[in-house]
This record gives C-alpha cells, sequence and structure tokens, in this order.
C-alpha cells in the first residue's frame, strides 16, 4: 500500500484521541510532519489547554529527532518554543509537509498563532483534516497560502469526528455516557477496568463542569465522584433519584467545593455546558436521546452476573474511534 493523505492524517488523528475532552475548552487536535523524502519525523497532539498546540509539539518532536538538540525541551511554552525553532532551526524543515486534523489557528491567544510558526519553518505543504469554523482562531490556510505555502482541505469525517465534542460545548454543551463492562457484558461485580483507564476517567472528571449518577448507584456503591488519582479538581454532582432521602456519609457528599443536587430530571444540565453522565444500560438507555457520546471501555474478563449489557430493545451506534489503554479497548461511539 502506497500511504496517501488519508493515511498519514489518521495517524494524526489517531493520537489526538488520546487526549479527547482533556484539552477542554479548546480542540483536540492532532498532527504529523513528513520530510521532503517521505520520512514520518514525528508525531504529537495538543494535550492541554494554554498548553502548546499539536503543530507546536509536532515540530519540537521532530527538531529534536533531526539536530539530538534536547534543549529545546526547557521551554515549556508555545511562545519559547516558537521563538527557539524560528532561531535554531535553519532549514530543516525546508520542504516538509505538515498534516493537521484541524486548520492552524491564525490569531494570538494563549499561544501565538501557529500559523506564523508553520510560515517560519519552512514548511512547503499542510494537509488539513477539516477546516476551522470558529471565526476568531480560523484563517490560518488562507495565511499560509498568501505566504506561497500549499494547503489541502480534506473535509474528512473522521476529523470532523475528532472536534465533535468542541464544537458542541462551543455552541450549547457535549454530554457523553461512560460505561465500562466486561467482555460478556458484566458491569456489578467490583472494579471492572483498568488502572489507566480508571485515571483517564479521573482526567476526564477533572474538565467536566457536572458529573450525573443513579441515586441507586449512589446507595449501593457509596462512591467518592472525584479526580483523586490525577489530584484534580471534584464536579459537581447531579443525582437521579425520586427517592430525595440519602445517607449523607456517602464520600461524594462530603467532598468540599462541589454542588450536589438530587432531582427526578435532567433540568439542572440547562446550567452547564459539559456533562459526563455515569452509570449502566437502565440509565443509558433511559437517557440515550440527551447523550451526544459514549465512551465505553471493555475489559477482557469474563464474569458471572445477572446484571449486564443486554436489552429487549436495540441500541445501534457508530464507532467514532477505538483503541486500547491498559488492559482495556476503548471505544467512542455516537448514538444513530
Amino acid at each position: 500500500m502506497i500511504p496517501d493523505h488519508n493515511f498519514y492524517i489518521k495517524l494524526a488523528i489517531d493520537e489526538a484521541w488520546k487526549h479527547q475532552l482533556l484539552t477542554y475548552p479548546n480542540p483536540a487536535v492532532g498532527g504529523l510532519l513528513l520530510s521532503e523524502k517521505g520520512e514520518i519525523l514525528s508525531i504529537s497532539a495538543h494535550q492541554k489547554s494554554g498548553e502548546p498546540h499539536s503543530e507546536v509539539n509536532v515540530f519540537r518532536d521532530a527538531y529534536i529527532k533531526l539536530t539530538n538538540d534536547n534543549s529545546i525541551l526547557k521551554y515549556e511554552t508555545s511562545a519559547e518554543i516558537h521563538e527557539f525553532l524560528s532561531q535554531n532551526s535553519g532549514n530543516i524543515f525546508k520542504n516538509s509537509t505538515l498534516y493537521t486534523t484541524l486548520e492552524p489557528c491564525n490569531h494570538f491567544g494563549k499561544t501565538p498563532p501557529c500559523s506564523l510558526l508553520i510560515k517560519n519553518l519552512g514548511v512547503s505543504k499542510v494537509v488539513i483534516g477539516v477546516s476551522d469554523k470558529n471565526k476568531k482562531a480560523s484563517g490560518g490556510a488562507d495565511f499560509l497560502e498568501k505566504r506561497g505555502i500549499k494547503t489541502i482541505f480534506l473535509e474528512s469525517e473522521k476529523s470532523a469526528d475528532l472536534i465533535a465534542p468542541f464544537e458542541l460545548w462551543n455552541r450549547k454543551r457535549f454530554v457523553f455516557f461512560k460505561y465500562a463492562q466486561t467482555m460478556n457484558g458484566e458491569i456489578s461485580n467490583g472494579i471492572i477496568s483498568s488502572e489507566e483507564s480508571r485515571k483517564f476517567v479521573h482526567a476526564i472528571r477533572d474538565k467536566i463542569d457536572l458529573l450525573v449518577i443513579g441515586g441507586n448507584t449512589v446507595r449501593v456503591d457509596r462512591p467518592t465522584l472525584d479526580s483523586r488519582m490525577v489530584n484534580g479538581k471534584s464536579p459537581d454532582v447531579l443525582i437521579l433519584s425520586n427517592r430525595k432521602d440519602f445517607d449523607k456519609t456517602i464520600p461524594l457528599f462530603t467532598v468540599p467545593n462541589r454542588k450536589v443536587f438530587v432531582e427526578n430530571s435532567l433540568e439542572k444540565i440547562e446550567k452547564y455546558n459539559f456533562v459526563m453522565i455515569e452509570g449502566g444500560y437502565k440509565l443509558l438507555q433511559s437517557l440515550i436521546s440527551e447523550i451526544d457520546m459514549l465512551l465505553l471501555f471493555i475489559s477482557p474478563k469474563l464474569q458471572n452476573s445477572s446484571e449486564t449489557f443486554s436489552s429487549s430493545k436495540e441500541q445501534n451506534f457508530r464507532v467514532l474511534h477505538r483503541s486500547n489503554i491498559g488492559e482495556d479497548s476503548l471505544l467512542w461511539l455516537k448514538p444513530n
């Protein structure tokens, strides 16, 4: 198989999905740099809001590979890395091709514009997965074209899927459901997911505004619902329950600096724009019309239990992305 634009952009997309939702309120974006001779020099992604964008990380990693100069690692901000690369890279990126899942930004915000860095480093071509519809940041492709750098838009569905959460929480809100099960659908027999999966969930909890959970799960599992595995913040909690009585010694009620609501509807989410729901299949089925994505962890275990992922009502999903995390399989799904 001869690699084409879609091959390289998929590698960048796969890298970006590793950091999906962790970049909030920024989009998840991945990039890849291809040398003039067709060698992959680096693949990287944006990892956290306020930190370097994927293009900056791509050029930094490629610089280290081509020069064996690790001194660039002492610089952490985008502005510092921009300046270092502009002064020290010479012609090492001449005629290279940059693949980026999203059109390079073209404005000064928390970071300098990536379009300016691309222009300064001698890249000859930029292949873009999807255009940026954010008026504040868009215009990178036009900026580059006017300076003699060829830009190609793929407008790929997979790149659009990648930034869907970003577009939703900017427009109104993004609601996703986190679900964990064994290979045979068991969901209620102790800890199911690997430590790596649980850390990823805690990292996401550190970003969300509100966590929704069923009342029965609270009474039975007595959860904390914090982000302790990553030393993160604890989101507000909405407990869906017709019964208002709860043992207030349940750990989630004792977490400081959080609001806990007990309601029999999802009306409270109107005040939030990044919402995570955790629960079993019955809760998923009852709220399916409210969710934008399903984050599914599948553990390589077989366990016996009466509560499994099964129902007389069929629900279909489109697979947006699949990968491995720790021992588990991870799937991002969109309800059909």
